[in-house]
């Protein structure tokens, strides 16, 4: 067996979310998967060619899964006017101004990350950007990717005027002549995106590698990409996968979850079969489908079960919207669910959760207990009737931890706007988890940071890292080890990959190893973990140094 082993971990903790054996000291390592987990007795299978890595007091974990993320669009938009982690107008007109002086020659200005709380009512202005930038076009998502900022130039490039009229799928906010104000909410964004130049699939592959270094520096192995297909103007990204897999340069396994084109119907589920078919190369394959079945609270689209408040608290005529009618989705999901897809449901409030739910519970009833693993995302408002319903359907909560804290957006743009009740609903993961959910865990990135500490650390604290804000929901909080589950266990579940996620003989060997032991310190400081070194298939992908 010494001449098999090609790693050994010894010298530190060893959590390996495998509950028949909790904690170990030691792990051995034969090409892909892990050979033999235990103490220092496995120092005495180490032949000549085996490379020792000395954990020196540090932990060795499952490697971290995303199970929602969106890898190429993160990617890209790290090489393009990057907005992300500021919320000040003053912050944005330097990065825009730095970003187009530097850059002379680009026809367009794109780019993402802003947030809605440094504008007032959560909306910037044409007349914000044309100071800036007057005579090229200008597109800029905001960090939730459900709106976009526009100058006027580009406005006028995609014909967006006073006449008009919105998308089903989406408004134009308008000044008070019906002059569209610059901001665009959900499906209004495509009417600017769909005429920026689209890159190249060798610019998605870069961005793809870049997000891909991105990830492994934090630990993570592998991933669900929530969207490929055309959504919202932005290019499929499914080549970039296909060229990447199929090369070799894709190291980290991925899942793949094809768009629903909500704009159609039971006619395009042909269309998903061959795409899946067509889509598996390497470590790469698409066996999902996404349904964006309602959008954000943010700017009201998220579906709830009463309507939202406007800023005097009386009660509105809006309750959100369900972008598939719930009947057709009860059909559409029991299709799919026939031949074999997942589906990855988009549901932020509660009832785009009940809609997500009954279509999961009709497609049991028609085709049985299958093992396709759907998965409802984001759950920012559940309803306590439906928290139970989860386990009994089998269909795994997908959460965003690092959603659950207070913070401007949640406080100003969110809470008000819900009322108390909505409000006390949101991001219940406790009350999941004590109803037997099965939980996985993702980022959302790039609307959120990809960093996985950081989300297990508001899932333990329900506060950022760092944020002295009251503890939100104190009663939702999660302890370390189901919230590191979510990351590791539950998301291979759900990317059905039964053979990682945990560390035990005959497991591939995806691996982390981050700087502390996370149970040794308190908790306030779990979000300050950071991966030192990541494996996939027992080769090195990531280390610092």
């Amino acid at each position: 067996m010494a001449n098999d082993i090609d790693l050994l971990f010894v010298g530190g903790p060893v959590i390996t979310m495998d509950a028949a054996r909790t904690r170990a000291t030691a792990v051995a390592v034969s090409g892909q998967r892990v050979l033999a987990v235990g103490h220092d007795d496995l120092l005495e299978l180490a032949g000549p060619e085996t490379e020792i890595v000395d954990l020196r007091g540090r932990a060795l974990l499952p490697g971290f899964q995303d199970a929602h993320v969106h890898a190429v669009y993160g990617g890209v938009e790290m090489g393009e006017c990057d907005l992300s982690g500021a919320t000040d107008l003053g912050e944005y007109r330097r990065r825009i101004a730095a970003y187009a002086a530097t850059h002379p020659a680009q026809t367009w200005i794109t780019g993402a990350g802003w947030a809605m709380e440094a504008f007032e009512g959560g909306q910037p202005s044409r007349a914000q950007l044309d100071e800036i930038v007057p005579d090229r076009p200008v597109l800029l998502l905001n960090r939730d990717h459900h709106g976009a900022w526009a100058n006027t130039r580009a406005l006028e490039l995609a014909g967006v005027t006073a006449e008009t009229p919105d998308p089903a799928d989406g408004r134009i906010e308008r000044e008070a002549d019906g002059t569209p104000s610059g901001m665009l909410q959900e499906g209004a964004t495509s009417l600017v995106a769909r005429v920026v130049p689209k890159g190249t699939v060798e610019d998605r592959v870069k961005g793809l590698l870049r997000a891909q270094a991105h990830l492994h520096s934090l630990g993570i192995t592998a991933w669900q990409d929530a969207i490929l297909g055309v959504f919202n103007g932005q290019p499929d990204v499914s080549d970039a996968y296909l060229a990447a897999a199929s090369d070799g340069r894709l190291t980290a396994r991925v899942n793949g979850a094809l768009w629903w084109d909500r704009e159609r119907g039971a006619e395009q589920i042909p269309e998903l079969v061959a795409r899946r078919d067509k889509l598996t190369a390497g470590r790469f394959r698409a066996g999902s489908v996404k349904i964006m079945q309602d959008g954000i609270a943010e700017n009201w689209t998220a579906a709830m079960t009463v309507p939202y408040k406007d800023a005097c608290g009386c009660t509105t005529a809006n309750s959100g919207l369900s972008f598939v009618d719930p009947e057709a989705l009860k059909s559409h999901v029991t299709e799919l669910d026939a031949l074999g897809f997942q589906v990855h449901f988009h549901a932020l409030g509660d009832r785009a959760v009940r809609e997500a739910l009954d279509a999961v519970e009709a497609a049991t009833a028609v085709n049985g207990r299958r093992d396709n693993r759907h998965h409802l995302a984001h759950l920012q408002v559940v309803h306590p009737d439906d928290v139970p319903r989860f386990a009994h359907l089998g269909a795994v909560a997908n959460l965003q931890p690092l959603w659950a804290a207070h913070e401007p957006q949640l406080d100003e743009l969110c809470i008000p706007f819900l009322g108390g009740e909505l409000a006390s609903w949101q991001y219940p993961f406790g009350d999941l988890l004590r109803a037997g959910a099965t939980l996985a865990a993702g980022s959302d990135w790039p609307v959120s940071s990809p960093d996985p500490w950081l989300g297990i650390h508001v899932a333990v604290n329900r506060v950022n890292h760092e944020d002295d804000r009251e503890v939100f929901l104190p009663e939702q909080r999660l302890d370390l080890t189901t919230a590191i589950a979510a990351y590791t266990a539950g998301s291979a579940h759900v990317n059905h990959l039964d053979d990682t996620g945990v560390i035990r003989p005959g497991a591939l060997a995806d691996l982390v190893v981050v700087d502390r032991d996370p149970y040794a310190g308190p908790q306030e400081e779990i979000g300050a973990t950071r991966a030192l070194q990541t494996f996939v298939g027992g080769e090195r992908v990531h280390a610092v140094g």
